[in-house]
């Protein structure tokens, strides 16, 4: 699987709708509000990079009221999970 985290830049008064249009896509599996230069985070899973091509410039970009976009491709997740299960030994605590 292969995650794209998509920085959007919206028109002031759609946020909400540009928000709502690109959670409708079927790769985007959150999007969220945010503070600062963007005013969007979209993530995208996909299962080949091909896809994003598609799914990136091809929908997500043609959201109306999406102004710009900046996309970073995740190399490795990191969580709470993936680091207990990578330094756990199989041992019992005591």
């Amino acid at each position: 699987m292969i995650t794209a985290i998509v920085l959007v830049k919206t028109t002031v008064d759609r946020v909400g709708e540009v928000a709502e249009s690109i959670a409708d896509l079927p790769s985007v599996t959150e999007v969220y509000s945010v503070t600062g230069e963007f005013d969007l985070v979209a993530i995208v899973r996909v299962r080949a990079h091909d896809e994003l091509a598609q799914v990136i410039p091809g929908q997500l970009n043609k959201v109306e009221g999406v102004v710009s976009t900046e996309t970073h491709i995740a190399f490795r997740t990191y969580s709470r999970h993936d680091l207990e299960a990578a330094f756990s030994l199989g041992l019992e605590a005591k």
